[in-house]
């Protein structure tokens, strides 16, 4: 069997980011309830694992005490949920992806600017609800061309699309394609919303899959950049299959024949699963396992102003606790006896 790791794969900057404000909270309020609205990522494990330091996952609001502490998740949040939390007298700090803040800042500044913005993503998708929230009146969602004729138009020359950060570049293409065939004048934000890391592992898969038997995306199922990659290996030809960790393999996937398989994980999947999968697979078949570079990833976010001003009233520089390790160290022997090699095939 010969494993060929995509890279780039796992974390991006903005899950990164998340995940350690809520670690660098856990450290800053001993002792203390710390509540995180929603989901911090859409992955069981780094959810479970931070149950297991005693975090706690809400999905309204009112389960969180007066005045106790919330972080809000990677997806980001409506003004309405903002101001609930204030009205709470909570401390709120918030670890939305700044990619997705974008799109929350551009859908602002669009709707008051007169437009009509059509929403490309998945109507009851975290991040889609958030966005919409910031301009409700002006927006409406977009799942598919199926959706364009029910649309309400003022002014089909004063309408903007915007798109959720984690669409499939394919399947976002093929809406935005059926918008500006309904709508030849609609306007475009002024740099693509999906944002790099899931565009980097799409093209990744893109890239790589025709050359394998077999794909296997390390992600959680509510997570849709993995749902994502694993329907583009489809769409090259070559089967995918999305599974969660070690436990999930199914040794029926590798029937004869089966002899050069890619693994990757979505945005959200720890690395230290990727490891346990390729070691599980190795102990079983034998076999090599090479990293396949496609893209170099160097983006790194600050921690939100909220944190950093708490961690500066406490006498500790942010900078210096920034993206510490939230899993166990990973070498190369962590994917099994044989080497890991690594081949350059890099465009960014």
């Amino acid at each position: 069997m010969h494993l060929i790791l995509a890279n780039p794969r796992g974390f991006c900057a903005g899950v990164r980011m998340a995940i350690d404000v809520v670690d660098q909270v856990i450290d800053l309020f001993p002792g203390e309830r710390i509540h995180v609205y929603h989901e911090i990522v859409h992955n069981k494990h780094v959810v479970g694992r931070f149950r297991d330091r005693g975090v706690t996952f809400i999905d309204d609001l009112a389960e969180a005490p007066e005045g106790s502490i919330v972080v809000f998740s990677a997806h980001g949040i409506s003004p309405a949920i903002r101001q609930q939390a204030k009205d709470r007298r909570l401390t709120a700090i918030d670890a939305t992806c700044p990619l997705v803040t974008k799109v929350h800042a551009e859908a602002v500044r669009y709707s008051r600017q007169g437009y009509q913005i059509l929403l490309v993503g998945h109507r009851n998708h975290q991040e889609v609800v958030g966005t919409l929230g910031e301009a409700p009146d002006s927006t409406q969602v977009v799942e598919s061309p199926d959706d364009i004729p029910l649309l309400s138009i003022r002014d089909p020359d004063k309408l903007v699309y915007l798109t959720q950060t984690t669409l499939s570049i394919d399947d976002a293409n093929v809406v935005i394609a059926a918008l500006k065939k309904a709508f030849p004048n609609i306007k475009e934000p002024p740099s693509s919303d999906i944002c790099y890391a899931t565009t980097n592992r799409q093209h990744a898969v893109r890239r790589i899959a025709p050359e394998v038997d077999l794909v296997l995306v390390i992600g959680s199922r509510n997570s849709s950049n993995s749902v994502r990659l694993t329907e583009i290996s489809a769409n090259t030809g070559t089967p995918a299959r999305l599974l969660d960790d070690v436990g999930e393999l199914d040794w029926s996937w590798f029937s004869p024949g089966i002899a050069r398989v890619l693994v990757t994980a979505g945005a959200s999947a720890p690395e230290d699963l990727v490891a346990a999968v390729c070691k599980a697979i190795l102990d079983k078949f034998g076999g090599t396992i090479e990293q396949r570079d496609i893209f170099n990833e160097d983006v790194e976010f600050a921690p939100p102003g909220a944190l950093r001003r708490i961690m500066e009233q406490r006498g500790i520089d942010p900078e210096s606790r920034r993206f510490r390790a939230v899993t166990a160290p990973i070498t190369r022997e962590s994917y099994g006896a044989v080497p890991l090699t690594v081949s350059a095939s890099r465009r960014g």
